[in-house]
Protein backbone atom coordinates (compact mmCIF):
# COMPACT_ATOMS: atom_id res chain seq x y z
CA UNK A 1 0.00 0.00 0.00
CA UNK A 2 1.21 3.28 -1.30
CA UNK A 3 1.56 6.29 1.93
CA UNK A 4 -0.93 9.04 1.58
CA UNK A 5 1.67 11.33 0.62
CA UNK A 6 2.73 9.29 -2.66
CA UNK A 7 1.41 11.02 -5.63
CA UNK A 8 -1.25 8.91 -7.18
CA UNK A 9 -0.23 6.97 -10.62
CA UNK A 10 -1.82 8.33 -13.88
CA UNK A 11 -0.60 5.04 -16.23
CA UNK A 12 1.27 2.03 -16.31
CA UNK A 13 3.84 3.65 -17.97
CA UNK A 14 6.30 6.07 -16.16
CA UNK A 15 9.92 7.49 -16.62
CA UNK A 16 12.47 8.09 -14.05
CA UNK A 17 11.70 12.03 -13.79
CA UNK A 18 8.34 11.10 -13.30
CA UNK A 19 6.91 12.24 -16.36
CA UNK A 20 4.27 10.75 -18.58
CA UNK A 21 3.99 9.85 -22.27
CA UNK A 22 1.52 12.65 -24.07
CA UNK A 23 -0.60 9.58 -25.75
CA UNK A 24 -0.78 5.75 -26.17
CA UNK A 25 0.36 5.90 -29.80
CA UNK A 26 3.47 8.14 -29.47
CA UNK A 27 6.43 7.59 -26.96
CA UNK A 28 9.29 10.82 -26.10
CA UNK A 29 12.28 10.51 -24.37
CA UNK A 30 12.37 14.94 -24.25
CA UNK A 31 12.03 16.32 -20.80
CA UNK A 32 9.58 18.96 -20.36
CA UNK A 33 10.53 22.69 -20.35
CA UNK A 34 9.91 25.32 -17.62
CA UNK A 35 8.02 28.01 -18.88
CA UNK A 36 8.82 31.29 -16.86
CA UNK A 37 5.32 32.96 -15.72
CA UNK A 38 5.84 36.89 -16.07
CA UNK A 39 3.43 39.08 -15.79
CA UNK A 40 3.00 43.02 -15.83
CA UNK A 41 2.92 43.37 -12.38
CA UNK A 42 6.50 41.15 -12.05
CA UNK A 43 7.89 44.02 -14.44
CA UNK A 44 6.79 47.03 -12.97
CA UNK A 45 7.93 46.08 -9.67
CA UNK A 46 11.15 45.62 -10.64
CA UNK A 47 11.58 49.02 -12.29
CA UNK A 48 10.07 50.62 -9.18
CA UNK A 49 12.78 48.77 -7.32
CA UNK A 50 16.07 50.03 -9.87
CA UNK A 51 14.23 54.13 -9.67
CA UNK A 52 14.78 53.68 -6.45
CA UNK A 53 17.98 52.62 -5.92
CA UNK A 54 19.17 55.10 -8.44
CA UNK A 55 17.44 57.82 -6.57
CA UNK A 56 19.09 57.06 -3.42
CA UNK A 57 22.02 56.67 -5.35
CA UNK A 58 21.83 60.24 -6.89
CA UNK A 59 20.72 61.95 -3.27
CA UNK A 60 24.08 60.31 -1.84
CA UNK A 61 26.58 61.90 -4.75
CA UNK A 62 24.81 65.30 -3.95
CA UNK A 63 25.39 64.83 -0.34
CA UNK A 64 28.75 63.93 -0.59
CA UNK A 65 29.64 66.93 -3.11
CA UNK A 66 27.80 69.26 -0.75
CA UNK A 67 30.51 67.85 2.18
CA UNK A 68 33.51 67.39 0.56
CA UNK A 69 33.72 69.92 -2.32
CA UNK A 70 37.17 69.50 -3.24
CA UNK A 71 36.97 65.94 -2.96
CA UNK A 72 36.31 62.81 -4.80
CA UNK A 73 33.45 60.18 -4.32
CA UNK A 74 34.32 57.89 -7.38
CA UNK A 75 36.19 55.61 -5.31
CA UNK A 76 33.63 54.79 -3.24
CA UNK A 77 31.33 53.35 -6.24
CA UNK A 78 34.47 52.03 -7.41
CA UNK A 79 35.28 49.44 -4.39
CA UNK A 80 39.03 50.51 -5.29
CA UNK A 81 38.72 48.29 -8.51
CA UNK A 82 38.98 51.25 -10.67
CA UNK A 83 40.83 53.74 -8.83
CA UNK A 84 43.82 55.94 -9.98
CA UNK A 85 46.68 55.18 -7.41
CA UNK A 86 48.54 58.73 -8.69
CA UNK A 87 45.57 60.74 -8.16
CA UNK A 88 44.94 59.69 -4.84
CA UNK A 89 48.14 59.86 -3.42
CA UNK A 90 48.05 63.89 -5.34
CA UNK A 91 45.79 64.96 -2.47
CA UNK A 92 47.21 63.37 0.59
CA UNK A 93 51.27 62.95 0.08
CA UNK A 94 53.65 65.92 -1.33
CA UNK A 95 56.89 64.84 -2.91
CA UNK A 96 60.08 67.53 -2.26
CA UNK A 97 63.49 66.56 -4.48
CA UNK A 98 65.82 68.87 -2.19
CA UNK A 99 68.19 68.58 -4.84
CA UNK A 100 66.27 71.10 -6.60
CA UNK A 101 66.46 73.57 -3.67
CA UNK A 102 70.25 74.17 -3.04
CA UNK A 103 70.77 77.51 -3.87
CA UNK A 104 72.43 78.85 -6.80
CA UNK A 105 74.10 82.20 -7.77
CA UNK A 106 71.62 83.33 -10.07
CA UNK A 107 68.44 82.42 -7.90
CA UNK A 108 65.96 84.64 -9.49
CA UNK A 109 66.20 83.16 -12.97
CA UNK A 110 65.34 79.43 -11.28
CA UNK A 111 62.62 81.15 -9.51
CA UNK A 112 64.49 79.60 -5.93
CA UNK A 113 62.19 80.91 -2.94
CA UNK A 114 63.65 83.19 -0.48
CA UNK A 115 62.32 82.93 3.20
CA UNK A 116 62.49 86.16 4.81
CA UNK A 117 62.50 86.39 8.67
CA UNK A 118 62.57 89.12 10.82
CA UNK A 119 62.09 89.24 14.76
CA UNK A 120 59.85 91.81 15.81
CA UNK A 121 59.93 93.40 19.85
CA UNK A 122 58.59 96.51 20.26
CA UNK A 123 59.34 97.78 16.83
CA UNK A 124 55.79 100.40 15.99
CA UNK A 125 58.17 102.88 15.31
CA UNK A 126 60.21 100.49 12.14
CA UNK A 127 57.69 99.00 10.45
CA UNK A 128 57.08 101.78 8.07
CA UNK A 129 60.63 101.92 6.99
CA UNK A 130 60.67 98.56 7.01
CA UNK A 131 57.54 97.63 4.36
CA UNK A 132 59.25 100.69 2.48
CA UNK A 133 62.30 98.48 1.76
CA UNK A 134 59.59 95.85 1.31
CA UNK A 135 58.26 97.57 -1.95
CA UNK A 136 61.65 98.15 -3.12
CA UNK A 137 63.32 94.79 -3.68
CA UNK A 138 63.72 94.05 -6.98
CA UNK A 139 64.08 90.52 -6.56
CA UNK A 140 60.26 88.80 -7.47
CA UNK A 141 57.77 89.38 -5.07
CA UNK A 142 55.99 86.02 -5.41
CA UNK A 143 59.10 84.10 -4.37
CA UNK A 144 59.64 85.89 -1.32
CA UNK A 145 57.90 84.65 1.89
CA UNK A 146 57.64 86.72 4.72
CA UNK A 147 57.78 85.21 8.27
CA UNK A 148 57.61 87.11 11.40
CA UNK A 149 58.15 86.70 15.14
CA UNK A 150 56.28 89.18 17.09
CA UNK A 151 57.47 88.82 21.39
CA UNK A 152 57.10 90.42 24.35
CA UNK A 153 55.89 93.81 22.96
CA UNK A 154 53.77 96.23 24.30
CA UNK A 155 53.29 98.39 21.72
CA UNK A 156 51.22 98.18 18.64
CA UNK A 157 53.51 96.25 16.45
CA UNK A 158 51.30 93.39 16.00
CA UNK A 159 48.48 95.58 14.73
CA UNK A 160 49.93 97.76 12.88
CA UNK A 161 52.10 94.48 11.13
CA UNK A 162 48.57 92.73 10.16
CA UNK A 163 47.47 96.31 8.65
CA UNK A 164 50.85 96.76 6.40
CA UNK A 165 50.67 93.79 5.32
CA UNK A 166 46.62 93.51 4.24
CA UNK A 167 47.98 96.80 2.42
CA UNK A 168 51.13 95.05 1.04
CA UNK A 169 48.88 91.86 -0.21
CA UNK A 170 46.29 94.38 -1.59
CA UNK A 171 47.96 96.25 -3.70
CA UNK A 172 47.09 96.99 -7.36
CA UNK A 173 50.58 96.12 -9.00
CA UNK A 174 50.57 92.85 -9.25
CA UNK A 175 54.37 93.01 -8.57
CA UNK A 176 54.34 93.51 -5.23
CA UNK A 177 52.31 90.99 -3.03
CA UNK A 178 54.69 88.87 -1.37
CA UNK A 179 54.06 84.60 -1.14
CA UNK A 180 53.14 82.85 1.75
CA UNK A 181 53.13 85.47 4.88
CA UNK A 182 52.95 83.67 8.66
CA UNK A 183 53.08 85.81 11.75
CA UNK A 184 54.51 84.05 14.59
CA UNK A 185 53.07 85.10 18.52
CA UNK A 186 55.85 83.65 21.41
CA UNK A 187 56.89 85.25 24.45
CA UNK A 188 60.39 84.72 25.59
CA UNK A 189 60.53 86.49 28.63
CA UNK A 190 62.88 89.35 27.61
CA UNK A 191 63.37 92.00 30.68
CA UNK A 192 65.91 94.49 28.78
CA UNK A 193 64.54 97.54 27.35
CA UNK A 194 64.58 98.41 24.49
CA UNK A 195 66.59 101.45 24.21
CA UNK A 196 69.79 101.99 23.00
CA UNK A 197 71.89 102.16 26.49
CA UNK A 198 70.12 98.74 27.70
CA UNK A 199 70.23 96.59 24.27
CA UNK A 200 73.67 97.95 24.18
CA UNK A 201 74.89 97.65 27.74
CA UNK A 202 77.65 95.28 28.76
CA UNK A 203 75.76 93.48 31.81
CA UNK A 204 72.76 92.25 29.36
CA UNK A 205 74.54 91.21 26.51
CA UNK A 206 74.94 87.33 27.13
CA UNK A 207 71.59 86.81 28.68
CA UNK A 208 69.90 88.92 25.91
CA UNK A 209 71.31 87.29 23.02
CA UNK A 210 70.22 83.21 24.25
CA UNK A 211 66.74 84.96 23.90
CA UNK A 212 67.42 85.99 20.66
CA UNK A 213 68.82 82.98 19.65
CA UNK A 214 65.33 81.32 20.93
CA UNK A 215 63.67 83.73 19.00
CA UNK A 216 65.45 83.12 15.83
CA UNK A 217 65.36 79.81 16.32
CA UNK A 218 61.51 79.09 16.81
CA UNK A 219 60.83 81.64 14.04
CA UNK A 220 63.03 79.36 11.61
CA UNK A 221 61.36 76.20 12.44
CA UNK A 222 58.02 77.13 12.13
CA UNK A 223 58.33 79.18 8.92
CA UNK A 224 61.17 77.14 7.27
CA UNK A 225 59.38 74.86 4.20
CA UNK A 226 61.19 71.76 1.63
CA UNK A 227 61.06 74.09 -1.37
CA UNK A 228 62.70 77.37 -0.15
CA UNK A 229 66.02 77.45 -1.53
CA UNK A 230 67.43 80.40 0.54
CA UNK A 231 67.21 81.99 4.04
CA UNK A 232 67.16 86.05 4.68
CA UNK A 233 67.48 87.25 8.05
CA UNK A 234 67.12 91.14 8.14
CA UNK A 235 66.95 94.06 11.10
CA UNK A 236 63.65 96.50 10.81
CA UNK A 237 65.77 99.14 11.58
CA UNK A 238 67.82 99.55 8.53
CA UNK A 239 67.69 102.67 7.09
CA UNK A 240 69.45 102.66 3.89
CA UNK A 241 70.47 99.31 1.48
CA UNK A 242 70.21 98.38 -2.01
CA UNK A 243 67.03 97.57 -3.88
CA UNK A 244 69.22 94.57 -5.10
CA UNK A 245 70.84 93.68 -1.92
CA UNK A 246 68.83 89.58 -2.30
CA UNK A 247 70.87 89.76 -5.74
CA UNK A 248 73.58 91.48 -5.02
CA UNK A 249 74.67 88.46 -1.93
CA UNK A 250 73.22 85.66 -3.69
CA UNK A 251 75.32 86.48 -6.44
CA UNK A 252 78.72 85.07 -4.72
CA UNK A 253 77.09 81.89 -3.96
CA UNK A 254 78.77 81.58 -0.82
CA UNK A 255 76.57 79.75 1.62
CA UNK A 256 76.83 82.57 4.90
CA UNK A 257 76.92 85.89 3.77
CA UNK A 258 76.82 89.34 5.22
CA UNK A 259 77.34 93.06 4.19
CA UNK A 260 79.08 95.61 5.91
CA UNK A 261 77.06 97.74 8.30
CA UNK A 262 77.85 101.13 9.41
CA UNK A 263 75.63 104.11 11.05
CA UNK A 264 74.96 107.76 9.97
CA UNK A 265 75.54 110.07 12.99
CA UNK A 266 75.78 114.26 13.53
CA UNK A 267 77.87 115.90 11.85
CA UNK A 268 79.47 117.17 15.67
CA UNK A 269 79.93 113.19 16.33
CA UNK A 270 82.31 112.76 12.83
CA UNK A 271 79.41 111.80 10.21
CA UNK A 272 79.45 107.91 10.42
CA UNK A 273 80.09 104.98 12.31
CA UNK A 274 80.76 101.59 11.75
CA UNK A 275 77.75 99.83 13.60
CA UNK A 276 77.96 96.06 13.55
CA UNK A 277 81.19 94.56 14.77
CA UNK A 278 79.83 91.00 15.18
CA UNK A 279 81.17 90.53 11.81
CA UNK A 280 84.85 89.64 12.36
CA UNK A 281 88.00 86.98 11.78
CA UNK A 282 89.38 85.02 14.99
CA UNK A 283 92.51 85.68 16.70
CA UNK A 284 95.03 84.50 18.68
CA UNK A 285 94.04 86.76 21.26
CA UNK A 286 90.85 85.71 21.20
CA UNK A 287 90.99 82.08 21.67
CA UNK A 288 93.30 82.67 24.16
CA UNK A 289 90.74 84.51 25.96
CA UNK A 290 88.48 81.73 25.59
CA UNK A 291 90.53 79.25 27.08
CA UNK A 292 90.59 81.49 30.40
CA UNK A 293 87.02 81.80 30.47
CA UNK A 294 84.26 79.57 32.08
CA UNK A 295 82.27 77.01 30.39
CA UNK A 296 79.18 79.29 29.99
CA UNK A 297 81.12 82.26 29.10
CA UNK A 298 80.26 84.26 26.16
CA UNK A 299 82.34 86.64 24.52
CA UNK A 300 80.84 89.80 22.84
CA UNK A 301 82.79 91.61 20.74
CA UNK A 302 83.17 95.21 20.94
CA UNK A 303 83.58 96.00 24.31
CA UNK A 304 86.48 97.19 26.67
CA UNK A 305 85.87 93.86 29.02
CA UNK A 306 87.31 91.77 26.18
CA UNK A 307 90.03 92.65 24.10
CA UNK A 308 89.90 89.86 21.73
CA UNK A 309 91.74 91.84 19.08
CA UNK A 310 89.88 90.74 16.49
CA UNK A 311 89.78 92.21 12.18
CA UNK A 312 86.09 93.81 12.43
CA UNK A 313 85.03 93.59 8.97
CA UNK A 314 83.49 97.15 9.72
CA UNK A 315 86.92 98.67 10.16
CA UNK A 316 88.08 97.30 6.68
CA UNK A 317 85.41 99.33 4.65
CA UNK A 318 86.76 101.68 1.96
CA UNK A 319 84.32 104.22 0.53
CA UNK A 320 85.68 103.27 -3.16
CA UNK A 321 86.68 99.68 -2.27
CA UNK A 322 85.24 96.88 -4.83
CA UNK A 323 81.86 95.87 -3.45
CA UNK A 324 82.15 92.54 -4.75
CA UNK A 325 85.54 91.77 -2.60
CA UNK A 326 85.06 88.63 -0.17
CA UNK A 327 86.89 88.06 3.25
CA UNK A 328 86.58 84.92 4.95
CA UNK A 329 84.96 85.50 8.38
CA UNK A 330 84.05 83.18 11.67
CA UNK A 331 81.42 85.07 13.45
CA UNK A 332 78.29 86.99 11.48
CA UNK A 333 76.33 90.17 12.69
CA UNK A 334 72.43 89.46 12.70
CA UNK A 335 71.38 93.12 10.89
CA UNK A 336 71.54 91.22 7.08
CA UNK A 337 72.28 87.57 6.66
CA UNK A 338 71.81 85.40 3.06
CA UNK A 339 72.21 81.67 3.64
CA UNK A 340 71.29 78.59 1.76
CA UNK A 341 68.56 76.66 3.73
CA UNK A 342 71.03 73.69 3.45
CA UNK A 343 72.79 75.26 6.29
CA UNK A 344 69.86 75.22 8.79
CA UNK A 345 68.49 71.88 7.29
CA UNK A 346 72.26 70.25 8.00
CA UNK A 347 71.63 71.60 12.01
CA UNK A 348 73.54 74.84 12.21
CA UNK A 349 71.36 76.81 13.82
CA UNK A 350 71.35 79.76 16.33
CA UNK A 351 73.10 78.59 19.93
CA UNK A 352 71.11 79.80 22.85
CA UNK A 353 73.71 78.68 24.75
CA UNK A 354 77.68 78.94 24.89
CA UNK A 355 79.08 77.72 21.85
CA UNK A 356 83.18 77.75 21.37
CA UNK A 357 81.91 80.82 23.92
CA UNK A 358 79.79 82.61 21.80
CA UNK A 359 75.69 82.53 21.43
CA UNK A 360 73.17 83.58 18.96
CA UNK A 361 74.76 84.91 15.28
CA UNK A 362 78.32 85.31 16.26
CA UNK A 363 77.61 81.72 17.68
CA UNK A 364 75.90 80.64 14.36
CA UNK A 365 78.56 81.87 12.37
CA UNK A 366 80.95 79.60 14.40
CA UNK A 367 79.02 76.28 13.95
CA UNK A 368 78.73 77.01 10.40
CA UNK A 369 82.76 77.40 9.88
CA UNK A 370 82.68 73.96 12.35
CA UNK A 371 80.41 72.55 9.31
CA UNK A 372 82.82 73.48 6.57
CA UNK A 373 80.23 75.88 5.41
CA UNK A 374 81.47 79.16 3.45
CA UNK A 375 81.19 82.21 5.50
CA UNK A 376 82.01 85.49 4.33
CA UNK A 377 81.80 88.99 4.77
CA UNK A 378 81.56 92.29 2.08
CA UNK A 379 83.79 95.20 3.45
CA UNK A 380 82.76 97.67 0.82
CA UNK A 381 79.52 96.46 0.35
CA UNK A 382 77.88 98.83 2.78
CA UNK A 383 74.35 99.13 4.44
CA UNK A 384 73.44 101.71 6.83
CA UNK A 385 71.54 101.26 10.62
CA UNK A 386 69.36 103.76 11.63
CA UNK A 387 70.99 106.27 14.05
CA UNK A 388 69.33 106.46 17.25
CA UNK A 389 71.44 108.48 20.19
CA UNK A 390 72.55 107.06 23.35
CA UNK A 391 71.68 108.77 26.49
CA UNK A 392 75.59 111.17 26.19
CA UNK A 393 74.34 111.95 22.80
CA UNK A 394 70.93 113.16 24.10
CA UNK A 395 72.43 115.41 26.52
CA UNK A 396 75.27 116.94 24.29
CA UNK A 397 72.15 117.52 22.28
CA UNK A 398 70.17 119.23 24.80
CA UNK A 399 73.04 121.22 25.73
CA UNK A 400 73.45 122.22 21.62
CA UNK A 401 70.02 123.11 21.76
CA UNK A 402 70.37 125.76 24.82
CA UNK A 403 73.73 127.09 23.23
CA UNK A 404 71.86 127.42 20.80
CA UNK A 405 68.45 129.00 21.81
CA UNK A 406 70.84 131.36 24.13
CA UNK A 407 72.48 132.86 21.28
CA UNK A 408 69.47 133.40 19.35
CA UNK A 409 68.36 135.47 21.95
CA UNK A 410 71.70 137.24 22.89
CA UNK A 411 71.09 138.33 19.10
CA UNK A 412 67.68 139.12 19.08
CA UNK A 413 67.92 141.50 22.06
CA UNK A 414 71.26 143.13 20.09
CA UNK A 415 68.74 143.55 17.65
CA UNK A 416 66.37 145.45 19.52
CA UNK A 417 69.03 147.64 20.89
CA UNK A 418 70.27 148.61 18.02
CA UNK A 419 66.95 149.60 16.45
CA UNK A 420 65.92 151.44 19.62
CA UNK A 421 69.13 153.62 19.32
CA UNK A 422 68.62 154.50 15.74
CA UNK A 423 65.44 155.36 16.24
CA UNK A 424 66.25 157.49 19.36
CA UNK A 425 68.87 159.40 17.86
CA UNK A 426 69.08 161.00 14.46
CA UNK A 427 72.21 158.99 12.12
CA UNK A 428 74.21 162.86 11.50
CA UNK A 429 76.15 160.76 9.11
CA UNK A 430 73.22 160.80 6.14
CA UNK A 431 72.97 164.25 7.12
CA UNK A 432 76.56 165.16 6.66
CA UNK A 433 77.45 163.38 3.45
CA UNK A 434 73.98 165.64 2.39
CA UNK A 435 75.68 169.03 3.65
CA UNK A 436 79.06 167.66 2.42
CA UNK A 437 77.54 167.37 -0.95
CA UNK A 438 76.29 171.13 -0.73
CA UNK A 439 79.65 172.83 0.40
CA UNK A 440 81.05 170.93 -2.54
CA UNK A 441 78.74 172.80 -5.24
CA UNK A 442 78.96 175.71 -4.00
CA UNK A 443 82.45 176.10 -3.93
CA UNK A 444 82.46 175.01 -7.36
CA UNK A 445 80.09 177.86 -7.64
CA UNK A 446 82.45 180.31 -6.13
CA UNK A 447 84.78 179.51 -8.30
CA UNK A 448 83.51 179.83 -11.28
CA UNK A 449 82.32 182.95 -10.47
CA UNK A 450 85.93 183.77 -9.66
CA UNK A 451 86.81 182.72 -12.68
CA UNK A 452 84.39 184.67 -14.81
CA UNK A 453 85.31 187.58 -13.07
CA UNK A 454 89.01 187.92 -13.80
CA UNK A 455 89.60 190.44 -16.23
CA UNK A 456 91.78 188.75 -19.49
CA UNK A 457 95.63 189.02 -19.21
CA UNK A 458 98.05 190.02 -21.82
CA UNK A 459 101.00 188.05 -22.87
CA UNK A 460 104.13 188.43 -21.00
CA UNK A 461 101.94 190.06 -18.08
CA UNK A 462 102.17 188.68 -14.41
CA UNK A 463 99.54 189.02 -12.10
CA UNK A 464 100.59 190.97 -9.29
CA UNK A 465 98.88 191.25 -5.90
CA UNK A 466 96.92 194.81 -4.82
CA UNK A 467 98.98 194.34 -1.07
CA UNK A 468 101.85 192.88 0.77
CA UNK A 469 101.55 190.55 3.54
CA UNK A 470 102.99 193.81 5.73
CA UNK A 471 100.84 196.00 4.49
CA UNK A 472 97.58 193.47 4.93
CA UNK A 473 99.08 193.38 8.49
CA UNK A 474 100.42 190.21 8.50
CA UNK A 475 103.34 188.69 10.18
CA UNK A 476 106.54 187.63 8.25
CA UNK A 477 106.92 183.74 7.54
CA UNK A 478 109.24 182.11 10.45
CA UNK A 479 112.70 180.47 8.85
CA UNK A 480 112.26 177.31 8.47
CA UNK A 481 115.06 176.46 11.45
CA UNK A 482 112.79 178.51 14.06
CA UNK A 483 109.67 176.43 12.80
CA UNK A 484 111.81 173.27 13.41
CA UNK A 485 112.87 174.28 17.24
CA UNK A 486 109.77 175.35 18.25
CA UNK A 487 108.47 171.91 17.25
CA UNK A 488 111.02 170.02 19.69
CA UNK A 489 110.00 172.33 22.58
CA UNK A 490 108.15 171.14 25.57
CA UNK A 491 105.92 172.38 27.63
Amino acid sequence: MLPSYAPKQRGSITYSNGSYPRSKETFSISPLRFQAKTSPRVLGRRKQLILRLALIIVVVSLFGLFLWPGGSIAPLFSLGLFSSSEAFELETVRYYDLSNVQGTSKGWEREERILLCAPLRDAESHLRMFFAHLHNFTYPHHLIDLAFLVSDSKDRTLPLLSELLEDLQADPDPRQPFGEISIIEKDFGQKVNQDVESRHGFAAQASRRKLMAQARNWLLSAALRPYHSWVYWRDVDVETAPFTILEDLMRHNKDVIVPNVWRPLPDWLGGEQPYDLNSWQESETALVLADTLDEDAVIVEGYAEYATWRPHLAYLRDPYGDPDMEMDIDGVGGVSILAKAKVFRSGVHFPAFSFEKHAETEGFGKMAKRMKFSVVGLPHYTIWHLYEPSVDDIRHMEEMENERKAREAEEKKKAERQKKTKDQFTDVGVQWQADKSEVAKAADKAAADEKVAEPALGVGEIKKTDTTPAEAGEAPPKPQEEVRGSLGRRY
